[in-house]
């Protein structure tokens, strides 16, 4: 989940992101996030190893895998979480995302959902939504907050992209497993963001639960970039996008469902298991 900026009121304390100059002709065109060598080790274990990635704008991407084919390490590169030994970690084409950390990226519009739900069950469905508004949030900004019309009317178009509108009174304790996972994403699309990693968004749903959030990704990936960590295969072919195969902290396969069913490769390490 997003979390608030805590940063101070004044600007000259915390100066705004700013791209850091890089080689733009090794980029592909239209991609919003670009990785290219990345490697990353743990105590001698090569976590990502010589990864490269491209997605493009508008772009919802699937990423499946064994464990320990280096899924989470890859979206903690990505968040700013972990720094990789060396690579290229590009976004929308000017920033380098290994110069940030987690909250500056975070700031940039890349948002990133943790497979256990973290919402505040304490808090309504609403105020969840409106915690998570893309707003200021310096000591003075949230001592004097008031929800505007027209964010009021965000949050309204959030509660029925989720489905939760007619739950917006109550408190976000009382949802079911699926219901916060939607709560949770609306917390993201709150964020406005243009890229939002999902690490395994339907792990621990019904058949009804799963079959409605993959019409929810499909929904809100009409105008932003989605990469799904996901081990339900049912769910991915549910997604219809483009399916990247990982092991051992590189890609494997890429392609279709059908096409990464096919490959004997995958069927060796991951599928066949």
């Amino acid at each position: 989940m997003l979390r608030a900026s805590t940063a101070p009121d004044t600007a000259e304390l915390e100066p705004p992101v700013q791209a850091t100059p890089i080689r733009t002709a090794r980029q592909p065109a239209g991609s919003i996030l670009y990785l290219d060598g990345v490697s990353v080790s743990f105590d001698g274990f090569k976590a990502l190893n010589n990864l490269s990635l491209v997605i493009n704008k508008g772009e919802m991407r699937t990423i499946i895998g064994p464990n320990g084919a280096g899924k989470t390490t890859m979206m903690d590169v990505i968040t700013g979480k972990t720094k990789p030994d060396k690579g290229d970690v590009l976004f929308n084409a000017e920033v380098d995302l290994t110069k940030l950390d987690e909250a500056k990226i975070a700031n940039l519009g890349i948002g990133r959902k943790f497979q256990k739900p973290t919402v505040f069950e304490h808090l309504t469905v609403f105020e969840n939504l409106e915690l998570a508004l893309k707003t200021e949030r310096g000591t003075f900004a949230t001592l004097f907050f008031h929800l505007t019309g027209q964010q009021a009317k965000r949050i309204d178009e959030i509660l029925g992209v989720i489905g939760l509108g007619d739950r917006r009174k109550e408190k976000a304790g009382a949802l079911s497993h699926g219901q916060k996972q939607w709560l949770e994403i609306g917390m993201l699309l709150m964020q406005e963001g243009q890229l939002l990693l999902l690490d395994e968004p339907v792990a621990g749903m019904t058949d009804f639960e799963t079959e409605t959030t993959a019409s929810l990704l499909l929904e809100i990936a009409r105008d932003r970039s989605i990469v799904v960590v996901e081990h339900d295969m049912e769910f991915v072919r549910a997604l219809g996008a483009k399916v990247t195969v990982l092991h051992e902290g590189s890609v494997l396969a890429e392609g279709s469902i059908d096409t990464v069913q096919a490959d004997h490769r995958v069927i060796e390490v991951y599928l066949g298991r």
